[in-house]
């Protein structure tokens, strides 16, 4: 069976998280990928070694391309970097803004040369405007967007766990690439594309922004509560664990108090009659509930939770996730030996992942330069 975007050629001079996330999910959907490396190597290889002697991030974000070291500041690499890309369909960079135009590796340089190419450029804050020659990693445009001042606790502000930024520019790339890819079969014409860190981080915070220009304030760090929403939040069971439940709207709410916790009474308190009220009151909410849970076990909240269809999960561990029941797994072949992945959130029925191998840092050097040689 044929994958979606067989045929495909990408070229991706890329580094880090954000451009290496869009084009392995191009690989992922058969995409040919060539990935250009400097002379040492994509700078996330060596992030850490513990995934056999290898990167974390970089087995993740690698799978199915083919890698050759080229240094863009020697004619002769350059020229065929150019000749690679103008054979190619879709060229991705994330280098610092105003580095490829040295090299005549802009896109409007490159797309004058072959109208059907589709270029993607990756930055933190884009070519243009006061930040553009700002360095932006993820921690700091998530401080710069907002993320870091509604995401912790309520004594501090909070980095998100995974690298958010550079995944939602990738994402968004992603997106671009692939709508401008079914307008070309209509105009035979690429398009040139720009998503950054901060734009992509953006339109993610705009519930926030929202309520700041229209409530006055933006909703408070809140750690595990929602902000605007209970009971949305975590609750010990009198066997040490917890359950994270979520109540959306007045059926779940009387739901919860007369299955789950066994007092109808609770759901006509004046203090919890509506969510906002709820809100309101949230101490007292919460101590209230976290009474009742602890008369219960782990397995019966969850049962009477199951049965009253009330949302809810449990309080894992990243130790947890991987013994999840549902969490599916792909394995995937690296110069260290096999790597066991997380499977594509992406499933067509009928196929299974056929993820390609993770290169060794120029393992495609040869039988490229002799593909693309003059």
């Amino acid at each position: 069976m044929s994958n979606p975007l067989d045929g495909i050629v990408v070229v991706s001079l890329e580094q880090a998280v954000a451009a290496p996330y869009l084009s392995s999910r191009l690989a992922d959907a058969g995409a040919r990928v060539i990935k250009i490396e400097r002379e040492e190597g994509d700078f996330a290889r060596y992030y850490d070694d513990v995934v056999n002697g290898e990167s974390a991030y970089f087995v993740w974000l690698n799978r199915s391309k083919e890698s050759i070291q080229l240094d863009i500041k020697d004619a002769e690499d350059l020229a065929l970097l150019k000749r690679m890309i103008l054979k190619a369909d879709i060229f991705i960079q994330n280098l610092a803004p105003g580095v490829v135009d040295k090299y005549g590796l802009d896109s409007k340089t490159l797309r004058a040369q072959q109208p059907a190419l589709i270029t993607v450029d990756i930055s933190g804050y884009g070519e243009e405007g006061p930040f553009a020659k700002m360095k932006a990693y993820d921690m700091l445009v998530q401080s710069e967007t907002g993320l870091a001042a509604v995401t912790g606790s309520p004594d501090e502000p909070g980095r998100v766990g995974v690298s958010v930024c550079d995944i939602a520019a990738g994402m968004h790339g992603l997106v671009a690439v692939l709508e401008a890819l079914y307008e070309r079969t209509r105009t035979g014409e690429g398009r040139a594309i720009k998503s950054t860190l901060f734009a992509g981080m953006a339109d993610w915070m705009t519930v926030p922004l929202l309520h700041q220009e229209y409530g006055g304030k933006a909703p408070g760090r809140a750690g595990l509560r929602h902000p605007s929403i209970a009971p949305y939040e975590a609750f010990e069971t009198g066997d040490g664990g917890k359950v994270v439940l979520s109540i959306q709207n007045q059926t779940e709410w009387r739901n919860l108090c007369e299955k789950v916790l066994k007092t109808p009474d609770l759901a006509d308190d004046p203090r919890y009659k509506t969510n906002i009220d709820r809100v309101a009151h949230r101490e007292e909410l919460h101590q209230d509930i976290a009474r009742l849970f602890q008369g219960m076990t782990r397995p019966e909240a969850a049962d009477r939770l199951l049965a009253a269809r009330i949302a809810f999960g449990s309080l894992n561990s990243v130790a947890d996730l991987s013994d999840h029941p549902q969490l599916e797994r792909t394995v995937v072949d690296a110069p260290n030996g096999p790597i066991n992945l997380v499977a594509s959130p992406i499933r067509f029925e009928g196929t299974e992942d056929r993820f390609g191998r993770i290169p060794a840092l120029g393992e495609h050097n040869a039988p490229l330069r002799e593909e693309f040689k003059d």
